[in-house]
């Protein structure tokens, strides 16, 4: 056996820089290229914004400007500034800063000191400027290498910093701000700190409501059982409500930070809510019953938080403050106190929450029976699912690679073939449907479990019972490029979106994208997703290339597939903005009227130019295909 010397020359001592670029993941969770909510650039974006927030909390400053163009983000504040003897040091430093100082930053985001660093570590440019008591200075770096210092000089401009930073393409390979990401989290800011004005490219977001903002802008008013519940009082704040939508849904916040897969705070939530109403109307209601449709958000702000990872998305602490009580006491205090006043006061209100409480408990029982029978037929298929070839790394274990866990949603076994025989087995599964699946829209959960296809489904994702079970990180639905390719991608979302909608609103659904055209010759290949990229393919290669146009997924061979479904696979993620109502959505373009939709779709159809031939009577048979 071949020995491996270990001796002093093994030992490597990485400067803060360094060791942030070859372990990035210990600091802003994943890289990734934006496509996904929780990538690296959007924490990047975070951390910054950050630092301005917690200037407004302590009280300086009722604005923050943010510059989006392109690749690169610019945020002015208008603080304090950081103290020009340490502007470098502040960045570019790690263990330096003020958040160490507690008298300065009570309740603060950030705790270590060390965002910042690495935004400017993992920033192939990036600029910090201070603007403080009628001077400034300015500094410059490139991967965290310090290019440029400015003497301190005169200024006239007000208090304040300004950072500009730009993400490293050699780190965040192909990526972009998808403005959806950006804009939900300037509006969680601003709901999070009523009074403040944040502006996005000239455009001001700013709320005066607080989470009552929040949950009105994420809710369909018509939807709602019952006027939007809001309480709140010193470090903390609630507002809650029940709509007629499936599903639990939550926005859980800790000193400003959307706590994406909750903790503690999130937990003690839930918790006081069933046992407050529980106490309330006398009764031992499910618990599943009494959070059946919620809409809840909850916001707390507690001393020296403990959170799971660096990216700050699960509280892990127990106390309020060193002094205070613990989390789950002061929420439960809280909850039981003010909702127990509130429903007193509003018997409206009591009433219509009741009776949303009843009608979850009257479905809960109908299907109990069907459920059962469905899901011993879903167990014993499980032991030969020839729908589901499945993967070895799922996302509801602790492997170091669960992030990277997928599926894909396809149609027939043409296309079902050709990824299976070129996906990774370790990462990506393939779940096969059998021609098209019905349209969902307008049907209670019980048809999830008495169709047999969905009910597979559901429990191939495990989402039965709510997304802690979820064993795939991304859900990709990939069909043909043609008309009834659309009309399956529009029922398969129509039936995450009427009985899985957290699916959806969590960033877990995507649309896979493969090429049209292949356009070769003997010496070279181009795959092109678009009428454009072909053109340009012809014009490089040459007018004797050969074209061949991809009219479904089956076409495409298996070693072919490789190159689409592997690191540099095109997805779009399935993006619902949160003040778009999903019932009126899924209406218009799900339900029974046709003629409406039919003239829609022709008066907003935009034509490509290698389209231009497709008849009339082709138009009409999309429109009803859609219907």
């Amino acid at each position: 056996m071949a020995s491996h010397q270990y001796t002093e020359a093994n030992i490597r001592s990485l400067d803060w820089r360094e060791h942030i670029r070859l372990r990035p993941g210990m600091y802003i969770g994943k890289l990734g290229d934006g496509s996904t909510q929780d990538d690296g650039i959007y924490v990047l974006f975070k951390e910054i914004i950050d630092n301005s927030i917690d200037e407004y909390v302590m009280g300086y400053g009722k604005q923050i400007d943010i510059q989006l163009s392109g690749k690169q983000v610019t945020v002015r504040d208008f603080g304090r500034g950081i103290p020009l003897g340490k502007l470098v040091d502040c960045v570019s430093k790690i263990n330096t800063g003020g958040k160490y100082d507690s008298q300065s930053f009570q309740k603060s985001v950030g705790l270590n000191g060390v965002g910042t660093k690495a935004v400017n570590a993992l920033s192939a440019h990036f600029i910090v400027q201070s603007f403080r008591e009628g001077t400034t200075k300015t500094a410059t770096f490139s991967e965290g290498k310090l290019i440029n210092e400015t003497p301190i000089q005169p200024t006239k401009e007000k208090d304040g910093t300004l950072i500009k930073f730009e993400p490293d393409p050699t780190l965040f390979t192909n990526f972009r701000f998808l403005s959806h990401f950006i804009e939900e989290q300037i509006w969680n800011y601003a709901f999070l700190n009523a009074g403040l004005k944040i502006y996005l490219n000239g455009q001001e977001y700013f709320s005066k409501n607080g989470l009552l903002d929040l949950l009105a802008r994420k809710t369909d008013e018509e939807a709602l059982c019952y006027p939007i519940i809001y309480m709140k009082d010193t470090d903390i704040e609630v507002a809650l409500t029940h709509n007629n939508q499936y599903g639990e849904e939550y926005y859980s916040f800790v000193n400003g930070q959307f706590t994406t897969q909750g903790g503690t705070h999130l937990t003690a939530f839930k918790e006081a809510f069933v046992k407050t109403i529980r106490d309330f109307y006398k009764k031992d209601f499910d618990a599943t019953d009494i959070r059946a449709s919620v809409v809840g958000a909850i916001s707390i702000r507690v001393q020296e938080p403990v959170f799971e990872s660096q990216t700050k998305t699960k509280l892990g602490s127990q106390q309020i403050g060193p002094e205070g009580p613990t989390i789950r006491t002061f929420i439960n205090d809280f909850v039981k106190r003010e909702l127990d006043n509130y429903l007193h006061k509003h018997p409206d209100t009591a009433d219509a929450l009741l009776k949303r409480i009843l009608e979850s408990e009257r479905e809960r029982k109908e299907i109990a029976g069907i459920k059962k029978l469905a899901n011993e037929r879903a167990k014993k298929a499980s032991l030969h699912n020839k729908k589901l070839r499945d993967c070895r790394i799922h996302y509801n274990t602790t492997h170091k690679d669960r992030d990277k866990s997928m599926v894909f949603i396809t149609e027939g076994n043409s296309a079902s073939g050709s990824i299976t025989k070129s996906r990774d087995v370790q990462t990506q599964a393939v779940f096969s449907l059998r021609g098209k699946p019905l349209n969902c829209f307008g049907y209670t959960k019980k048809l999830v479990y008495e169709n047999e296809e969905l009910n597979l489904l559901q429990h191939a994702l495990n989402i039965e019972d709510g997304l802690e079970g979820l064993r795939y990180r991304k859900v990709i639905i990939a069909t043909d490029a043609d008309v009834d390719g659309m009309h399956i991608r529009l029922l398969v979302l129509t039936y995450f979106l009427q009985f899985f909608p957290e699916l959806v609103r969590n960033g877990h659904v995507y649309l896979l994208e493969t090429p049209l055209f292949r356009v070769r010759n003997k010496q070279k290949t181009i795959y092109c997703y678009n009428e454009v990229e072909k053109q340009q393919a012809i014009q490089q290669i040459g007018k004797q290339a050969e074209i061949t146009r991809f009219k479904g997924l089956g076409e495409i061979s298996a070693d072919e597939f490789t190159n689409f479904i592997g690191p540099e696979m095109h997805i779009e993620p399935v993006t619902l903005r949160k003040d778009t109502p999903i019932h009126q959505l899924l209406s218009f373009y799900m339900g029974k009227n046709t003629p409406e939709r039919q003239t829609f779709i022709i008066d907003n159809l935009r034509i490509e130019t290698d389209l231009v031939e497709i008849a009339a009577d082709t138009l009409l048979k999309e429109a009803h295909a859609i219907g």
